[in-house]
């Protein structure tokens, strides 16, 4: 489940350079609480590096032109991570697993996830899953373990995980709410600051594109904690391709989807579902390799599409 940087590692600016070609989907990794990334199937070096992969918004349930296979797509994301030489050491779905939250589409879910080598993954919700019932079927069928309505927090290998629910409270933006800031707070107040942090939430915990929603309303009280923190990464999906930011010692990551792609902020009337040629839809979904490696302050994103160009 180790995976390391090695010769095929970039830096910041050829993260950006990559960013412009790449499809979806990204496997991180660690190495001593550090984060940074190799290319897919790059072989690891080093015991104490590790990756994680990231997959969002499956949307299980859609059916409309913009992807009316979500099912397929979803597996062919099961079979990307099944192919990695080095198994992930587990898997984080940044919400919308679902399309209308219904139990059906929460069992098919169930079903595809089961054919993953890596069986440990960590889920937060998306404003889909909350439909109907405000949850509750999620946190039964995904949220087992978790706190309050779907936040929870793990340790690994010195990097210490934050899943949060934003889209909870939903009034045009994300919000966290009260209850969780004071779970944050006290979750992260015995923490050193030279401990690396990741927060997986759904909506981008930045101002991607407030006029579409793309953002957290209090997100700023939130980031203030992680402020004493050298190293914080933050990885939401939501809108459906990959963006980036940094802001001080905050960088930011959104992932594409395994079901189908949104358009450019601003590019569009609304958000929603674009359709793309049936050909391309394979090359703007996939998922996301996630590297950390010891000793480097450098962090590099690999986005790799369900299908080549």
């Amino acid at each position: 489940m180790t995976k390391t940087k090695d010769s095929g590692d970039i830096d910041r600016r050829g993260f950006l350079k990559c960013m412009q070609w790449a499809g979806a989907g990204v496997v991180w990794s660690f190495a001593g609480g550090v984060p940074a990334s190799r290319l897919l199937g790059a072989p690891k070096t080093r015991a104490e590096d590790f990756a994680f992969v990231q997959i969002s918004d499956s949307h299980i349930g859609f059916d409309k032109p913009a992807n009316s296979n979500v099912n397929g797509t979803f597996q062919a994301a099961v079979e990307k991570i099944n192919a990695l030489d080095q198994q992930p050491d587990f898997i984080l779905h940044t919400g919308d697993l679902s399309h209308l939250a219904k139990a059906s589409e929460f069992d098919t879910l169930d079903q595809l996830l089961k054919g993953l080598r890596q069986k440990e993954t960590y889920f937060v919700p998306g404003e889909h899953d909350l439909l109907g019932d405000d949850g509750k079927q999620y946190l039964e069928r995904f949220g087992k373990g978790t706190t309050g309505r779907g936040w929870q927090s793990f340790d690994h290998k010195g990097v210490h995980f934050i899943g949060l629910n934003n889209s909870a409270q939903l009034e045009g933006m994300g919000a966290i709410g009260d209850e969780q800031m004071t779970w944050l707070k006290n979750d992260v107040a015995r923490l050193g600051a030279s401990t690396p942090v990741v927060v997986f939430a759904h909506i981008p915990l930045w101002a991607a594109y407030p006029e579409w929603g793309w953002a957290t309303k209090d997100s700023a009280q939130a980031l203030n904690m992680l402020k004493r923190f050298g190293s914080v990464t933050v990885l939401n999906g939501h809108i459906h391709q990959v963006m980036q930011k940094v802001e001080g010692n905050v960088t930011f990551h959104s992932a594409m989807s395994t079901a189908f792609p949104q358009p450019a902020p601003g590019s569009a009337p609304s958000p929603g579902p674009m359709k793309v040629p049936a050909e391309k839809l394979g090359q703007v979904l996939g998922i996301r390799n996630v590297n950390f490696v010891a000793g480097s302050h450098r962090l590099a994103v690999v986005d790799s599409p369900l299908s080549a160009a």
